[in-house]
């Protein structure tokens, strides 16, 4: 075991740029990320993709940012398509007649305000689906079932996530009427899980809504009694081309301006069921107040830019217009998009040169207990235009996801469900990070790779 301690010891020896004692005796909790997620979660609320809302918060980040003591607080405009929910009901109309609690997905097609009733055909997979022969559902309504699971790494949200991505397009090619599928979640609550679908080229786009956990098994059991299951379905949501949105970019500068600067990212939109504190008020909390931090004993060597981006839920377009707009180097990215939770494992893409770089990162996360995973960090939706236009150095800070996908896009994802200790210890690993590549003399592009 004496073995194995010297030579993390002798790691963190060569790292002056890890927080010391006094400096982490600053970085005693504070209100800034508290603030940062109250807020935007308090005086903004939901801030859908494109809306009157999200132009609030934007407005909103620049002040707030701006009070904070960042330079160059700049709000970059861009455009997008959007989504504007409409009326979203669902019920079983037979064999017994049940109200569901239902949400639309993001770009999905429109019912007729009356709304359109129909049998369902069920499909216990996104396979099964597939598997159905071509013109097969005319004239009734799909109904996508699956089995995610939770996990702490969140990866069941890659796989199963393609009911919602992909099924609703699936299903029409078969001739569907309309889609229903189970939400994309880990909870047994009745709160419907929405998020974006996406449509084949030459695919029109019929109604697509998802229905909470607990409706869905009822869904499943009602299939199971052998009798046909009709569901009424209205969803009157429309899709909008030319919808006005920004990013919300600032700076903390540096000791040395002409180094190229430290991005750090997060989404300042949300999906308009909650009030997006976990997705991802948080986030933004989180890569603002540690950037404060690793600054509270004067400016690191290179500028820290902080993104809110716009627009992330819809589709990424604020990481796609962030990388358009600033062509300029960059030297790593990183991104907080994952919750609040603490963080547990730490990922790197780094060029071999900088190897003693990415140890004294790891060394520095595992005196908080923090491990170092195997996969390679691949950065997140709103800094990975930027990081694969320049092939930037990446660390990726991992959060506890157990619980993340019992919230994700539901009316719960709201300003309680956050723990402000894990809020704290999330600020004070990326604080960690921060001193140390934000002080960094020489950070070299990185090698293509991607994140797990």
């Amino acid at each position: 075991m004496r073995n194995l301690v010297r030579p993390a010891l002798a790691v963190l020896a060569a790292a002056p740029a890890v927080l010391s004692a006094p400096a982490r005796a600053q970085a005693a909790p504070d209100s800034v990320a508290w603030d940062i997620v109250s807020g935007l979660t308090t005086e903004v609320g939901q801030r859908l993709a494109g809306s009157e809302a999200e132009a609030r918060a934007r407005d909103w980040g620049a002040r707030k940012l701006a009070a904070l003591g960042f330079r160059e607080v700049k709000v970059e405009p861009f455009t997008i398509r959007g989504y504007q929910r409409g009326v979203d009901k669902a019920r079983i109309t037979a064999p017994v007649p049940q109200m569901l609690a239902v949400t639309a997905l993001g770009y999905s097609g429109a019912t007729a305000d009356k709304g359109i009733e129909a049998e369902i055909a069920y499909f216990p997979t996104l396979a099964a689906l597939k598997a159905a022969p071509d013109g097969s559902l005319g004239g009734k309504i799909a109904f996508i079932d699956h089995a995610m699971r939770a996990a702490q790494d969140g990866s069941g949200y890659g796989p199963y996530g393609q009911v919602r991505r992909e099924g609703p397009s699936v299903a029409a090619r078969k001739g569907a009427l309309a889609v229903v599928i189970r939400s994309v979640g880990t909870d047994s609550h009745r709160n419907p899980h929405t998020g974006v679908t996406s449509w084949a080229e030459g695919v029109k786009p019929i109604p697509a809504g998802a229905v909470s956990n607990p409706d869905a098994d009822l869904v499943a059991r009602l299939v199971k009694l052998g009798q046909p299951v009709r569901i009424a379905l209205t969803l009157t949501g429309r899709t909008v081309e030319g919808l006005p949105s920004g990013n919300v970019v600032a700076d903390l500068p540096g000791r040395d301006p002409a180094l190229p600067p430290v991005l750090v990212g997060c989404h300042l939109d949300s999906w308009d069921l909650g009030t997006g504190a976990i997705d991802d008020a948080s986030g933004c909390a989180i890569v603002t107040a540690a950037a404060l931090r690793a600054q509270a004993a004067g400016k690191t060597l290179r500028t820290i830019r902080v993104l809110w981006a716009g627009s992330e839920e819809i589709g990424g377009f604020g990481g796609e217009a962030y990388a358009k707009a600033h062509p300029e180097r960059h030297a790593l990215a990183m991104e907080s998009d994952f919750g609040a939770d603490r963080v547990w494992r730490v990922q790197t893409r780094f060029a071999a040169a900088d190897k003693p770089l990415a140890d004294r990162i790891v060394a520095a996360l595992g005196q908080m207990g923090i491990v170092a995973g195997r996969a390679t960090a691949g950065g997140g939706t709103d800094v990975e235009p930027v990081i694969a236009a320049q092939k930037l150095a990446v660390v990726d800070l991992g959060q506890d996801g157990t619980h993340y996908f019992d919230l994700h896009h539901t009316p719960d994802d709201t300003l309680d469900k956050i723990d402000p200790a894990a809020l704290e210890q999330n600020v004070a690993a990326w604080a960690q990070v921060l001193a140390l590549v934000a002080n960094a003399e020489a950070i070299a592009s990185a090698p293509a790779g991607a994140g797990d």
